[in-house]
């Protein structure tokens, strides 16, 4: 199967995926939407249509519907029929309440890191805690589960939580590396927005 031609990224310009398979464009273009949103190339408040997404990304609007659809459900976007979707910027209570379901899913996570992974691996992750997102992906990443990954990722792309310093990502490897999982917890905390465990 031909891959259609590489459209380089620019501005106003999406960053579409590297090669683009039938079978897996929705799934694609979901990802990419979600950090467009993330990563605010696609404001709140603003109106985008699916033919015009669909363009940026060298693909039908059909799949860009698809994701847009998905979207709203997760509450990222507002459908608007007949125009197209609104960005949504979450409310104060929404980002209070997802920065503790990621709590919930996440702690736990780093109390079984902390105590089963070689040393090797915290190199790994420290080497990529310049970057916000990849290091968020990458630390769940090591849970081995799929779905995790998939659900952290979706409620990350929902919260939009601004880029932290890359100190305090450092901060969390090097607590997780000596194995002080309650300091790791209080800088996982910090940096989900979520309130500190009570004593």
């Amino acid at each position: 199967m031909e891959h259609p031609p590489q459209q380089p990224a620019g501005p106003g310009r999406l960053r579409a995926p590297a090669r683009v398979q039938r079978h897996s464009v929705r799934a694609q273009v979901l990802d990419a939407l979600r950090n467009a949103v993330l990563g605010g190339e696609l404001r709140p408040g603003e109106v985008y249509s699916a033919p015009a997404l669909g363009e940026r990304f060298g693909v039908s609007a059909t799949p860009v519907r698809e994701a847009m659809q998905q979207l709203a459900a997760e509450g990222a976007v507002e459908i608007l029929p007949n125009r197209g979707f609104r960005v949504l910027a979450p409310s104060a209570r929404d980002l209070a309440e997802l920065a503790e379901v990621r709590a919930l899913l996440l702690v736990p996570l780093l109390h079984r890191l902390a105590a089963g992974l070689p040393p090797e691996r915290w190199v790994v992750l420290s080497r990529l805690a310049a970057d916000d997102a990849e290091f968020h992906e990458a630390l769940v990443a090591l849970s081995g589960n799929r779905q995790l990954v998939r659900v952290a990722g979706e409620l990350r792309a929902r919260a939009r939580p601004p880029a932290a310093p890359q100190a305090r990502r450092q901060a969390l490897v090097d607590a997780l590396a000596a194995g002080d999982t309650a300091a790791a917890e209080a800088v996982l905390r910090e940096l989900l927005g979520a309130p500190r465990k009570q004593p």
